[in-house]
């Protein structure tokens, strides 16, 4: 599943580049041009890692920051500013940002700290997911049916990984296909259908019942009855 950031600044020159940048690495990236705008952008979709500027119309980035926190929500957040003082860059440290990096910049140190950021947020939240009698080890990436191990490619590891997290809940086609290809997938129209296939058959291979049920018309769910 590629990493989802969010880029927040008012000037599209930046934005524009940003997101070609971001995106010829593999990430998918939503923008955002104010404070409030990054906030409903958090609620509508959760992102990996926000890069965000602190000079912003309406509140600025740092009251971003602070909202972000003050809410629970640990995504890492990367500022951007052209104010280069010691006194700034601690209070944005303060505030609760992970990073930060002074306008003008050089893209590859933009993107070097954005992988520095998006592995060290990974290995905090290596965890194991488990639904019914299914388990994944999402830092070895090894799952569990029971007793059973079950060797996973990248691909229907990502898929299991989406329906251990939403347990119970439907998945809309495009929700799943959005969240494990990405909305720039071009390949396959009835690969969402193959992956399940062969999800559903490493999970059922020890003669299990289904847990991956269609539903018609609308996507996918992962329950155990």
């Amino acid at each position: 599943m590629k990493a989802h950031l969010l880029v927040v600044d008012d000037d599209p020159r930046i934005t524009d580049l940003l997101r070609r940048i971001l995106a010829y690495e593999g990430y998918s990236v939503a923008i955002a041009a104010s404070g409030d705008e990054a906030l409903n952008r958090t609620l509508e979709r959760a992102p990996d890692l926000i890069i965000l500027d602190v000079m912003l119309p309406g509140f600025d980035g740092l009251e971003v920051v602070e909202r972000l926190r003050s809410a629970g929500d640990n995504v890492p957040i990367l500022l951007l500013t052209a104010r280069d003082s010691i006194a700034d860059r601690v209070k944005g440290f303060e505030v609760g940002a992970d990073d930060y990096l002074v306008k003008p910049f050089a893209p590859e140190e933009l993107v070097a700290r954005a992988k520095a950021l998006l592995r060290r947020n990974q290995a905090e939240r290596q965890e194991i997911l488990r639904s019914a009698d299914v388990s994944l080890d999402t830092g070895t990436r090894v799952a569990h049916r029971g007793p059973r191990e079950i060797e996973l490619s990248p691909t229907e590891y990502e898929l299991l990984a989406l329906f251990l997290r939403r347990p119970r809940q439907v998945l809309t086609r495009d929700i799943i296909m959005d969240r494990v290809w990405g909305l720039d997938f071009e390949g396959s129209s009835n690969v969402l259908e193959v992956y399940v296939g062969y999800l559903r058959n490493k999970l059922e291979a020890g003669g299990e019942q289904r847990l991956i049920h269609t539903v018609r018309g609308i996507g996918y769910v992962f329950r155990d009855s």
